[in-house]
């Protein structure tokens, strides 16, 4: 189960990666393959919702 500011911070990633900070909720949800880091040009690094994020986020959404 992950916690609110665990689904907060998926939720930022997916609206807002580039303005995520380092967070700590992010290594929770690398581990449960929630975010993945994508490399980009010139070597910079930020973090990806995956395909489980989203559709738990969609499934999250129609739910509520």
């Amino acid at each position: 189960m992950l916690s609110a500011h665990e689904f907060a911070t998926l939720m930022l990633v997916r609206d807002s990666a580039d303005h995520i900070a380092e967070r700590q909720e992010l290594d929770t949800l690398l581990e449960r393959q929630l975010v993945t880091m994508e490399r980009l040009a010139g070597g910079a690094v930020r973090p990806r919702v995956t395909q489980d994020g989203d559709s738990l986020l969609r499934n999250l959404k129609r739910i509520h």
